[in-house]
């Protein structure tokens, strides 16, 4: 058997990787995949939410064209923020006149009517409400809110349509409540 000389020691050169460089890959490679199910995560969310916030831009501007083609009657289409469309889930089922048949198809979009699943309504957004407010003469401020899925910042406290509809223990505050809105003006055609 020969001796091993410092010297020999010196050219002699590592074949294949350590354990401990092993590990260390290992561990590093499991927290980038943890970071992109995060990632994954994140973005189920957003486009939860988004899917929401698109729903609500169409059936804003479902109302507001309906108030603008029966512009002689825009007043009846009035509810305040205290009795929101639908109110207690349930839609009015008065539908006499234009604005009540108006009313009526917008409440049932709010509900989801649009895309039935399994027997539901599951076209529309969590716990959508809608309502008109009177401005001032012929001018309406038409309003969407929803639940989201994740805390945020709440709507400016002028917007009341839904207002402490969708506290829980998850979302005190109104954090989870969205809104959209418009402003429709009548001109006075006479």
């Amino acid at each position: 058997m020969v001796a091993m000389t410092a010297a020999g020691r010196k050219h002699h050169r590592q074949c294949g990787t350590s354990l401990i460089e092993v590990l260390i890959t290992v561990v590093i490679l499991a927290i980038g995949l943890l970071g992109l199910a995060g990632l994954q995560s994140r973005l189920g969310v957003s486009q939860v939410e988004s899917y929401q916030r698109a729903q609500a831009l169409i059936l804003l501007q479902d109302m507001s064209s309906r108030i603008s083609t029966n512009r002689a009657h825009a007043a009846s289409y009035v509810t305040g923020t205290a009795n929101p469309l639908p109110n207690a889930g349930v839609c009015p089922m008065t539908v006499g006149t234009r604005a009540e048949i108006d009313a009526n198809e917008w409440c049932n979009a709010l509900l989801g009517a649009a895309e039935i699943e399994g027997g539901s309504k599951a076209g529309a957004m969590i716990g959508a409400r809608g309502c008109v407010e009177a401005l001032s003469s012929n001018e309406y401020l038409i309003t969407v809110a929803w639940q989201g899925i994740a805390p945020v910042a709440s709507p400016p406290a002028s917007l009341g349509c839904g207002e402490g509809a969708y506290d829980d223990e998850q979302c005190p505050d109104d954090l989870c409540r969205r809104a959209v809105t418009t402003l429709v003006r009548i001109a006075d055609l006479r």
